[in-house]
């Protein structure tokens, strides 16, 4: 299926931005780094938010490979990905914190020298959604866009963490504004998006496994 250079352009950004979700992905850091002074919490911020990109660049461009490796096809990473994502997208619209992004331990307990990697980089920006956003990303743009879809999806990565880093940089006047209320809403609102994205990804997954779902379309 040939792939419109400006809808994929349009869903990297969403997809990326919907998964990564800085708002949300703010307020935690409020609530881990609140003991810290403020030199500690914006290194902290920074730290995180370069080390999300790095990790999430690199499974953006060596992904194929790594499916590869271990002999996984890129139509099974498709459907269970998009299965990931749509229990992800679950729980935001349930104004749930997802287990697949952080786990409760990860998230109240960490020590200024590691918890920007862990947890605030890995699981809660760059997670198993995000890196498998990427990688489906990219397999589905590579065939027809060539190198153009990982420069699309790379340039997605860098401005929603770029987001993230400004939300986790201002994040007490941003939380200040924002009631749990308008909050909660705002999740749902990103989830709904986000189930949808995966619903789409396991379609094209099955179609395909499956060519003759693709011909009956």
């Amino acid at each position: 299926m040939a792939v419109d250079p400006f809808s994929f352009v349009l869903l990297s950004f969403t997809s990326v931005f919907v998964i990564i979700n800085p708002l949300g992905a703010g307020i935690i850091y409020v609530s881990m780094t609140d003991a810290f002074d403020r030199e500690i919490r914006r290194r902290i911020a920074l730290e995180a938010c370069w080390t999300a990109f790095i990790v999430l660049v690199v499974f953006a461009l060596l992904g194929g490979l790594i499916l590869q490796l271990f002999g996984i096809t890129l139509a099974a990473f498709r459907i269970g990905g998009g299965i990931l994502l749509f229990l992800i997208g679950l729980d935001m619209v349930f104004a749930k914190v997802s287990r697949a992004k952080m786990t409760a331990t990860e998230r109240y307990e960490g020590e200024p020298e590691d918890v920007a990697v862990m947890p605030l980089a890995i699981p809660m920006i760059a997670g198993p959604g995000t890196i498998t956003t990427v990688i489906v990303l990219i397999a589905r743009g590579e065939s027809e866009l060539g190198l153009g879809s990982y420069a699309v999806v790379v340039a997605a990565i860098a401005f929603t963490v770029g987001i993230t880093c400004l939300v986790m940089l201002n994040a007490d006047r941003v939380v200040s504004r924002i009631g749990q209320r308008e909050f909660r809403a705002v999740n749902r609102i990103m989830g709904i998006l986000m189930v949808a994205i995966a619903v789409e990804f396991v379609i094209n997954g099955l179609k395909t496994a499956f060519p003759v779902l693709a011909a009956a379309v």
